[in-house]
């Protein structure tokens, strides 16, 4: 089973009112637990790489590992480049065999802005990539990209309007109170905005900052047009935690099958929980692969 274009999965997921989770993978293994999981509740999902991990492990290794992990679980899956801002890195990607890529350059000027999401539309046209691009600025830190609380923007609904028809994004993430990273406090989410934008935008949405956002939040989320939720920061703690806490209760045990084993049952319970979260259990059957 090849790697799909994530368009039409999330198209298929608005208009039928249930979410898909991209799930950002840091290591070859990761991308085979998330595919394990999702194969277990027979959901699509979206596998999403930073710049940062495409540095480490190579777009070309990431795109081999995540086709041969899709055809062995049967899962149908895209990949995504995650807030990228360098069109080289970009080109890199799509060459490689992602189907979806992030123009993130959401910290210029509107026109800026447009026009690097123009040049990434040409980039991919008539090659079924999926093209994202993000208006307002979302806070926190997400690698290199470091926008904080007093920077933090929310989009404008006009904008976003006037964006899509200038660029034909097929996929637009609206900064509208969400965070990168845990939050300190509650999540300050404009409902009333994201359904402003869904209702002047007849294309998916996209839900960055996803990780520690209350269930009912996203699901209201999910409910007013915003098709991808991105979580990060959740899953990679829950790797991270359950190997520590191998070491701290059984600080002899060094055989790796061991630790990695308790670290990927942890991930892939976070994984279920968000598959769940969203709705795309069981969605296997009806959606398209193209």
């Amino acid at each position: 089973m090849p790697l799909i274009s994530t368009t039409p999965m999330l198209e298929q997921a608005k208009n039928e009112n249930y979410g898909i989770v991209a799930f950002n993978v840091h290591s070859f293994d990761s991308i085979y637990w998330v595919l394990e999981a999702a194969a277990e509740m027979k959901s699509p999902v979206i596998l999403q790489t930073t710049v940062g991990t495409v540095k480490s492990l190579g777009a070309e290794n990431i795109v081999k590992v995540a086709t041969a992990a899709a055809d062995y679980y049967r899962v149908p899956t895209g990949l995504h480049l995650d807030h990228c801002t360098d069109y080289e890195v970009i080109k890199q990607a799509v060459r490689a065999g992602y189907t979806s890529v992030m123009i993130d350059a959401s910290r210029h000027a509107f026109a800026e802005n447009v026009r690097q999401t123009k040049q990434v539309m040409e980039l991919t046209a008539n090659l079924g990539v999926n093209v994202e691009a993000e208006l307002g600025k979302v806070g926190g830190v997400e690698e290199e990209i470091v926008v904080s609380e007093k920077d933090a923007q929310k989009a404008v609904p006009e904008e976003c309007k006037e964006f899509v028809a200038l660029t034909g994004v097929p996929t637009l993430a609206p900064a509208i109170g969400t965070a990168h990273g845990i939050y300190k406090g509650e999540p300050d989410i404009d409902f009333t905005r994201i359904e402003q934008i869904s209702k002047m935008l007849d294309i998916p949405l996209v839900l960055h900052g996803g990780s520690a956002v209350p269930e009912e939040d996203v699901r209201k989320c999910v409910a007013l047009g915003m098709a991808k939720v991105n979580v990060s920061t959740e899953l990679k703690n829950a790797y991270s935690i359950a190997i520590r806490e191998h070491f701290t209760q059984q600080p002899d045990s060094l055989d790796p099958r061991a630790y990695l084993q308790t670290a990927k049952e942890a991930a892939k319970a976070m994984v279920i929980s968000k598959i769940k979260m969203v709705g795309s259990e069981g969605k296997v059957a009806a959606t398209p692969i193209k």
